[in-house]
């Protein structure tokens, strides 16, 4: 809760002035009812027109001040809640887009989206009403019990036997619901989890009829959601009618002790009518107690779910204090690098050694789950070795600030993604200042600039979220003339040819020989391996062999086996 409210810091000057018209309100809630009592002794009882005239006219004048001051305090209330979520969202983003990949697998995306929305407006929504009425409520019964006793110190000793009671139950009522909000604002995000898993889904499960399973699916969490709302609001609401019930006590006790008094000599009618505004008073805020219990106990486990993130370790392999100076020339060289996951117990990659002299083409090749991807992950430091060491340019890469060794890179991932905009801010994503020339010659190196001249819009047609409108051979293309548009000195490309027909990715690699690179490609294609200076064979975390295609042929039963079947599966299609 600290962390969060520490960003209230930068607007102390607007939440001071919208306190302190809060309580210029409280103030004259205060004194009214001790303004009526007057009126009614001085003015009602006495049959005195100047003295009910006086008072009244005062109260009028105190209500249109209060009235005032609560305009003027919404405008600052509104200004310092609406600062603070602009602020809370900026750090937020900003922390988030420093996540490791290790970092980012410990929430998933509606996970992170929850806290950027729910949670930070039910803060937000917190602040204005602290700043508006919620300090108010404990305020005015204090200020209420105070008023009372200076009134009449008799009739207000019932306020003394109540109020404490029921601050201690509101306290316990808080501790409860703290740990019950949390619980549902964890079954908001696995609703939005599903949720956006099927609208992102959407054709595949209607290709494989799997709605009633998702329909199954949504539901469950869609009852948690509800099943734990409900018992929490079901606490929550139960306070007010039982802080209701003890105060309508002490109100009746009120007037039948203070009519006693009355007829006993011992106080006035207007020190009983006072005291019955004092009494409706600290009732209605102690009613309001609930809604603030409610708000509170929201408020902090949202803060709680947006500090646990905002106070994640740094990523201290990312920053260095004297980085070393890259030649831009891409060799790369592996020494016993081993790898795994951060919640995984076996290596992924097992001792793997290799070298890449600048300007080569090698490329990867073996079974799904043998390590490539993650291999390729470890080169921009998306992930660390847990042992050994990775050169780019005979530099260990963690000497490297990771933003100059990122810049050097052209990657281009196994599923492209593509982002909300027109084709040409995609390509030129992948370089702040892209001329035209430049991004169309880079789609003309991908093999994707007469595909692109043949749309409606060209450069300026829109794509759809995640290129929804493209095929996957277009994706693909474009994601590549994003990584070439970067001139980079190492290009990876994780199976990025997969959607491409044998003509087109000839082409494409035929077009990359005209760039000063070195280039990794992972690919299951014995045509696109024949034209690699290297293939490096893995399986199962490890470098089965490393060697030309004749070399490996002659000497690899595994490569042996994969060429092989690779020109069986062509022959039976030429069939």
């Amino acid at each position: 809760m600290r962390t969060i409210l520490s960003y209230l810091k930068g607007y102390k000057l607007p939440a001071v002035v919208a306190f302190s018209l809060m309580l210029v309100e409280l103030s004259v809630e205060l004194t009214l009812p001790l303004f009526l009592g007057f009126m009614i002794n001085q003015g009602v009882i006495e049959q005195d027109m100047g003295n009910i005239v006086w008072w009244g006219s005062l109260m009028i004048g105190l209500a249109f001040l209060s009235f005032i001051a609560g305009v003027i305090n919404s405008f600052f209330a509104s200004h310092v809640s609406f600062s603070f979520g602009y602020d809370i969202r900026q750090s937020l983003f900003k922390k988030i887009q420093r996540f490791s990949f290790a970092q980012l697998n410990q929430y998933p995306t509606s996970a992170l989206v929850t806290r950027f929305t729910n949670d930070i407006r039910q803060i937000q929504n917190t602040i204005f009403m602290g700043l508006r009425i919620m300090a108010k409520a404990p305020l005015i019964v204090i200020g209420g019990v105070t008023m009372a006793v200076i009134v009449n110190p008799k009739l207000a000793a019932i306020f003394f036997i109540t109020v404490p009671l029921l601050v201690l139950f509101l306290l316990w009522i808080l501790k409860l619901t703290s740990k019950l909000f949390g619980t549902v604002q964890g079954n908001v995000d696995r609703v939005n989890q599903v949720m956006q898993e099927n609208l992102a889904g959407m054709r595949l499960i209607k290709a494989f009829s799997r709605q009633s399973f998702e329909k199954t699916r949504f539901d469950g969490a869609n009852t948690a959601l509800a099943d734990s709302t409900k018992k929490t609001f079901r606490i929550v609401e139960s306070t007010g009618p039982i802080l209701l019930l003890v105060m309508n006590f002490s109100l009746i006790f009120i007037i039948w002790f203070g009519n006693a008094q009355t007829l006993a000599g011992q106080a006035n009618v207007g020190e009983v009518v006072t005291m019955v505004n004092y009494a409706l008073r600290v009732s209605m805020s102690i009613s309001m107690f609930s809604f603030i219990i409610m708000g509170i106990s929201r408020t902090k486990a949202s803060a709680d779910r947006i500090a646990e993130v905002l106070n994640l370790d740094k990523e201290s392999n990312n920053e260095v204090l004297a980085p070393a100076k890259i030649k831009g020339e891409g060799s790369l060289r592996f020494e016993h690098v081993s790898f795994h996951y951060p919640e995984a117990k076996q290596n992924t990659l097992k001792n793997i050694s290799f070298q890449v002299a600048p300007g080569q083409r090698l490329a990867m090749i073996g079974a799904t789950g043998s390590g490539k991807t993650s291999l390729f992950q470890l080169i921009p430091r998306l992930y660390q070795p847990s042992a050994g060491t990775i050169y780019l340019d005979d530099v260990p890469i963690e000497d490297l600030d990771v933003k100059q060794l990122r810049g050097q890179i052209g990657y281009v991932p196994q599923s492209p993604l593509l982002f909300t905009g027109s084709i040409y801010d995609n390509i030129a994503f992948g370089k702040n200042d892209a001329t035209m020339e430049e991004v169309v010659q880079a789609a003309k190196d991908a093999q994707i600039h007469e595909t692109i001249t043949q749309l409606e819009g060209q450069y300026q047609t829109r794509v759809g979220q995640k290129g929804v409108n493209l095929s996957g051979g277009q994706k693909q293309r474009i994601s590549i003339a994003r990584a070439l548009i970067r001139k980079p000195s190492l290009l990876m490309l994780d199976d990025s040819t997969s959607a491409l027909d044998l003509a087109t990715e000839s082409h494409l690699l035929s077009a990359l020989e005209h760039y000063e690179c070195t280039v990794l490609i992972i690919t299951q294609k014995i045509s696109t391996v024949k034209k690699s200076d290297l293939i490096l064979l893995l399986d199962n975390g490890e470098i089965l062999d490393i060697g030309t295609h004749d070399q490996l042929f002659d000497r690899s039963t595994f490569y042996q086996a994969i060429v092989r079947s690779q020109a069986e599966k062509e022959a039976e299609h030429a069939k």
